[in-house]
């Protein structure tokens, strides 16, 4: 992480510039002429707090956007020492960082941060958080631990992400998932009994670069798409809209056991967002739409 020439608008540092949601931050900073820096793995190493706080203090930045996580929920209910480590711990490291350079830190997170609530509203900022797995404790913990070491925090849950780049610690996303299940299998069985907000990373990269653009107060911001879907609902969406010959029924989680608990309810309200940006984010249906589209899924 060496220092590179200054240009004019703020230096935007982006860790975790290889995942989904990074990929397209990055390619949308790029159409916008901003100045970023795309810090990848192995350029930098999440789990080293001693490692990381010198290489901090050597790399010119006004703004770090962290996107890096352990997101494999199941992973990190078997082995959470590296959800700890990065979720929690090197969020934590980074706004230390932050703090030091008076640099603004936009703390990515997740609807996983609920799950253990009884409402089934959906769920604005103001509401206790009430993780169910390690994944959405250690994330809620990154949240906590940021903005415990850092009064300019911005955390942007987001929720469900679809992206054309694909998850690279997934190996893929669940729409392609579902396109590449039912055109092998012609049948999919997929839970009915979480409802979530089905969210475009496309469109949370867009959100995020606007929070900053705007110069958003600190604070928590669901930054997902509009409406909300069940995982059958979203499925049987994908699979319609991308012309599949195939049925999708719909199952009880109780035919689908994970060795982690999954959210019976995360969907995230968005209004604060769609205030602060001074517009409506796209229905998750357009989104999808979008992204079927880019990917060459729609039936001619």
């Amino acid at each position: 992480m060496t220092a590179r020439p200054r240009t004019s608008g703020p230096r935007i540092a982006l860790f975790g510039a290889n995942g989904q949601l990074g990929q397209d931050l990055s390619a949308l900073a790029a159409t916008r002429g901003l100045d970023l820096i795309a810090l990848r793995r192995p350029m930098f190493d999440a789990a080293d707090r001693a490692g990381l706080d010198a290489a901090l203090a050597d790399l010119d930045f006004d703004i770090a956007i962290n996107s890096v996580a352990v997101t494999r929920v199941d992973d990190c209910e078997t082995d959470p020492a590296p959800a700890v480590a990065v979720n929690a711990h090197f969020a934590q490291t980074l706004a230390r960082a932050c703090a030091r350079k008076s640099a603004r830190l936009v703390q990515v997170s997740t609807d996983y941060v609920f799950g253990g609530q009884t409402s089934r509203a959906p769920l604005d900022e103001a509401a206790a958080p009430a993780p169910i797995n390690v994944y959405g404790e250690t994330k809620l913990q990154g949240e906590t631990l940021a903005r415990e070491a850092h009064d300019d925090v911005i955390v942007a849950r987001v929720a469900s992400l679809f992206g054309v780049a694909g998850a690279s610690g997934k190996g893929g996303n669940f729409v392609e998932t579902m396109i590449r299940f039912g055109r092998e299998r012609g049948a999919l069985k997929v839970v009915a009994d979480q409802m979530m907000s089905p969210t475009s990373s496309r469109d949370a990269a867009e959100a995020i670069l606007d929070l900053i653009k705007v110069e958003a107060e600190p604070g928590v911001y669901h930054v997902v798409n509009s409406g909300a879907a069940s995982w059958h609902g979203f499925a049987s969406a994908i699979i319609d809209r991308a012309g599949v010959a195939a049925t999708v029924s719909p199952i009880p989680t109780s035919e689908f056991p994970t060795p982690a608990r999954r959210p019976p309810y995360s969907v995230l309200a968005n209004a604060k967002l769609e205030k602060a940006l001074g517009r409506s984010m796209p229905a998750w249906q357009d989104a999808l739409d979008r992204y079927l589209t880019a990917k060459g899924h729609r039936p001619t």
